[in-house]
């Protein structure tokens, strides 16, 4: 994929380890100390996010140039990519441990996981989410994506306070029975909470996170029920999003600007 930039930030796949460890420290900082998640002995000494996954995914990251030197570089965004080819050469999706993802075995074409995406609070803004955006359509693009999927989180772990969301999800935004996900049986939590009519969409949308937003308005759907990841201190669902439906508008705004550099690039 191609480098894409706007005011001294850069946004494109990490080249070495020292930028993994960067995204890693930053995960650190939004997920444990910023959103109370609980870690191990070991990411606590180390101050960093880390698990055996990272070995053999892509990291897209964005970087601060203007705050960045020679072996330094500022990573004030990232999100962590696992194709389903690699995947299969090695041990599987971390959604896995959350979600029953046998259905997608019948979904043709290549995939990709998305999870750990963060953006350093500093820097939170329309900015750094249309690069991260903008990464992800190259990454689309590059590899032939037919489907996207990961687990996405709401904060925190008491439904009464995501209630409206979680039966709007549901009620609404189901995906086909044939590739849908499931929680995994012991893990399993109801997202229909609340009844017909006590579902209030104004409230489902102050509840619904503005990533688990963003991938609605693209097209998203949900696997069938979610699981509260103590560890995290998080409450997940199973988001997947069909590239080929993806709408005319992020089509336009993403995906064209791509063929169009890639054309402008070989002409």
């Amino acid at each position: 994929m191609s480098n894409a930039s706007t005011s001294g930030l850069i946004i494109r796949l990490a080249e070495n380890r020292q930028e993994i460890i960067k995204a890693q420290k930053l995960r650190y900082k939004v997920f444990y100390d910023g959103m109370g998640a609980t870690p191990s002995a070991e990411i606590r000494a180390e101050e960093r996010d880390f698990d055996a996954f990272d070995d053999y995914c892509d990291h897209l990251v964005v970087i601060d140039t203007g705050r960045s030197t020679v072996g330094n570089p500022c990573v004030v965004g990232t999100y962590r990519l696992l194709r389903r080819s690699v995947a299969e050469q090695n041990s599987g999706y971390y959604s896995a441990s959350e979600f029953d993802l046998s259905r997608l075995a019948g979904y043709a074409g290549e995939h990709v996981e998305l999870g750990r995406s963060c953006v350093d609070p500093e820097y939170r803004g329309k900015a750094i989410m249309q690069l991260l955006w903008r990464g992800i359509a190259d990454y689309i693009a590059d590899y032939d994506i037919s489907l996207m999927f990961g687990c996405a989180s709401f904060p925190g772990t008491d439904l009464t306070q995501m209630a409206a969301a979680l039966t709007y999800l549901h009620q609404n935004h189901e995906a086909p029975g044939r590739w849908r996900p499931q929680a995994q049986p012991d893990r399993f939590v109801s997202m229909n909470v609340l009844a017909d009519t006590q579902i209030d969409m104004r409230s489902a949308m102050r509840e619904m996170p503005a990533l688990i937003k963003g991938y609605l308005r693209v097209g998203g759907v949900i696997g069938e029920g979610a699981v509260i990841d103590y560890e995290f201190n998080t409450t997940d669902v199973c988001l997947l999003v069909e590239t080929s439906n993806i709408t005319d508008r992020y089509q336009k705004h993403f995906l064209d600007q791509h063929v169009t550099e890639a054309n402008r690039l070989s002409a």
